[in-house]
């Protein structure tokens, strides 16, 4: 493949000899829109891409990993590129595969369009996201199966390879290895740091070993690293080093105008349904799961349940901890704390725009500073004002924006306080929430970063 570049006057066009994409009309384009003499374009051409990405989650599931590989997918596809998906069948996190799809996962291998991505799904073992053998069964059944069915798949240009999980990135090299394609490492988890900051497998334990010599090996071997905080790429760079100048960062994203404060008459519908009218709802949407440390959350609820009966908690989604937290909340007769199970994406805004305020928790450890949860950024974009129980990246981003109240994690006394502060001044939080969307539209939109990364994908096909 031969590439070019030059630039004349306001002409300026990057091309290779194969796939040459007017950026601006979209369509594959090898000739050049008018003649060049004497003319000055503005017209920019780059590299068409084809892509494969590697993500064990993928919609109809849930979460970040699921929307982040979809929606960057979507976009990387109405620019022009051609992508294609390799991913496993919806399960995610409860171990169960929905009605529809059970005869296709008995199939072993299903393929679909959605909108211009093709998407690839293959046979993994659905198993619950609760305990650690279960978790690593299913993670290992992904990864065996991806090695293989990314074999047969159209050939691309590069695969990105997502975490979490970790053996995503092995299955993602196996394939860029045997067909000698460039592979693209992503990073959305430290592993196996964030493993050991939530007490699964101690620093001397052979799992901790294995993990480790695993991410070791995928550091060394990718052409590019890419991931989604500065701090993730400083900790490679010191605890691992990686060489800096082979690691991108590509922040998390989120769909400004999916995500965005939902019609007055939605929220009021919404707020009836829940029982909310006249309550200071404050909500925890997302994946309840060992490292966010619920158990706060609770000690709040019982300390306000007399003092202020007025405010009410929503815990809104799936996880590991799911079952045990709601029998903590109903063994402690916590009658101002409601559950409900796993919605659909659709309807996520507008339980975030009915919400007073919505909960970010971690627990207190030292790796969970380098992250930044993309629900942080989804109650943000909903201009809701967000109460942060997290430090590190994720509270320089809030504080910047001015959107909500920074705690110490896992301190329920804090949690009451920055409640009823809340609570206290209603214009207080519609002000953080509103300067919170305007923070993220500007500066964490999802067509942004998809665009970002296209420039680190050229670069790798481009040495390769």
């Amino acid at each position: 493949m031969v590439f070019a570049s030059f630039s004349a006057g306001c002409l300026s066009f990057r091309f290779s000899a194969n796939n040459i994409t007017d950026r601006q009309d979209g369509p594959a384009n090898t000739s050049f829109p008018c003649a060049i003499a004497g003319a000055c374009f503005c017209d920019t051409l780059y590299l068409r891409v084809k892509i494969l990405y590697v993500s064990q989650y993928f919609p109809p599931e849930m979460g970040a990993p699921a929307a982040r590989a979809a929606e960057l997918a979507h976009h990387w596809s109405q620019a022009g590129h051609e992508v294609s998906v390799l991913t496993g069948f919806p399960n995610h996190p409860t171990g169960v595969v929905p009605p529809e799809w059970r005869v296709r996962l008995r199939r072993l291998v299903y393929q679909e369009k959605i909108g211009r991505v093709d998407v690839f799904r293959t046979w993994l073992w659905p198993l619950p996201n609760r305990k650690s053998h279960e978790r690593m069964r299913n993670y290992a059944s992904f990864c065996l199966s991806a090695a293989l069915r990314g074999l047969s798949l159209p050939r691309p240009d590069v695969i990105i390879a997502t975490s979490p999980q970790l053996l995503v990135g092995l299955a993602g090299w196996w394939i860029a290895f045997s067909r000698q394609i460039p592979f693209v490492f992503e990073v959305r988890d430290l592993w196996p740091e964030s493993l050991a900051a939530l007490g699964v497998g101690a620093e001397d334990s052979l799992l901790h070993h294995i993990l480790a010599a695993i991410a070791r090996f995928l550091y060394e071997r990718a052409n590019r690293i890419v991931v989604v905080t500065p701090a993730f790429k400083d900790r490679l760079i010191e605890d691992w080093r990686v060489p800096a100048e082979k690691i991108s960062i590509v922040e998390n994203g989120v769909e400004t105008d999916v995500f965005a404060p939902a019609p007055s008459n939605a929220i009021l519908d919404l707020r009836k349904q829940l029982n909310a009218g006249g309550k200071f709802l404050v909500s925890y949407i997302g994946t309840m799961g060992n490292a966010h440390g619920l158990e706060t959350l609770l000690d709040a609820a019982f300390q306000l349940q007399n003092q202020n009966p007025d405010v009410l908690f929503l815990l809104l989604g799936e996880g590991a901890e799911k079952d045990r937290i709601r029998s903590l909340a109903q063994s402690r007769g916590l009658a101002n704390v409601q559950f409900l199970d796993q919605q659909t994406r659709d309807k996520i805004p507008t339980f975030i725009s009915a919400s007073d305020a919505c909960l970010v928790l971690l627990k207190k450890t030292d790796v969970f500073k380098t992250v930044i949860p993309t629900k942080m950024l989804e109650f943000m974009s909903c201009a809701r004002a967000v109460i942060l129980g997290v430090d590190g990246q994720a509270r320089q981003i809030v504080e910047d924006a001015s959107a909500g109240i920074v705690i110490e994690p896992e301190n329920p006394d804090a949690l009451v306080a920055a409640i009823q502060q809340l609570q206290a001044n209603r214009e207080l939080g519609r002000t953080m929430g509103q300067k919170g969307r305007e923070y993220i539209v500007k500066n964490f939109s999802r067509a942004s970063t998809a665009d970002k990364y296209i420039p680190v994908l050229e670069t790798v096909v481009r040495k390769s």
